[in-house]
């Protein structure tokens, strides 16, 4: 049975113990727990897989002063358990949700662009296995708030963090290269081509993926 993020679910032990069970099996958080390393992405921001409670402490730890969730809200155990350990430790969480298998759409960029410009920081950034979501998330992050070239930002976008452009997830390379390309021929803010010139149902379309690396990223990792 999924758990209902708007239900009690940690009152009692049994209930907060099906909920960590949730998180551990269901949502393959028990490995997670050891090897989920934060990495700085600039002095400002980290990001990294899904958190645990205790991964949320190290945060405030280390000053983290807002978690920007990029799975969004969802009915399972590891999203109730990481905003109770939020309000628990005083950190801000947002839920932003963007796509890992889907050039991003434009209403997400446009909210991604608004969180960037108006939370506190350091901020720290996640997905459930810190490789895809979180990638493209840092990669405009740093277009938007730190105003660093693309060539530079889609390095957050890498094997060295799990990253597969094989796979359908490589949608996301094809999306920061269309606009790396259009801006070469002529300059154009960021936000300027997403609003007036991206073509999300194109590129989703023009994109061709390899089967292999499908099987690698959704039978092998489990990712979402």
């Amino acid at each position: 049975m999924a758990i209902d993020r708007t239900a009690d679910n940690t009152s009692t032990f049994t209930k907060r113990m099906r909920t960590y069970l949730d998180m551990m099996f269901v949502d393959h958080g028990i490995f997670r727990l050891f090897i989920n390393l934060a990495t700085p992405v600039t002095p400002r921001a980290w990001r990294s897989g899904q958190l645990w409670p205790r991964h949320v402490k190290l945060a405030k730890e280390r000053g983290v002063k807002t978690i920007i969730n990029l799975r969004g809200a969802r009915d399972c155990g590891a999203y109730v358990l990481e905003r109770e350990a939020c309000e628990k430790y005083g950190v801000t969480m947002i839920d932003m949700p963007l796509e890992s298998r889907s050039a991003p759409q434009v209403d997400r960029l446009n909210r991604a662009n608004e969180v960037f410009n108006s939370v506190e920081y350091p901020i720290l950034l996640h997905c459930k296995s810190g490789a895809d979501r979180v990638g493209i998330g840092t990669a405009l992050y740093m277009m938007l708030k730190e105003g660093r070239p693309v060539s530079e930002a889609k390095e957050q976008l890498s094997l060295r963090f799990g990253h597969v452009r094989q796979a359908k997830t490589g949608v996301l390379d094809a999306f920061l290269e269309e606009y790396e390309a259009r801006n070469a021929r002529e300059p154009i803010d960021f936000m300027t081509w997403v609003n007036t010139e991206y073509d999300r149902e194109g590129l989703n379309a023009r994109f061709q993926n390899m089967k292999a690396g499908d099987v690698i990223i959704d039978f092998i990792l489990q990712r979402e």
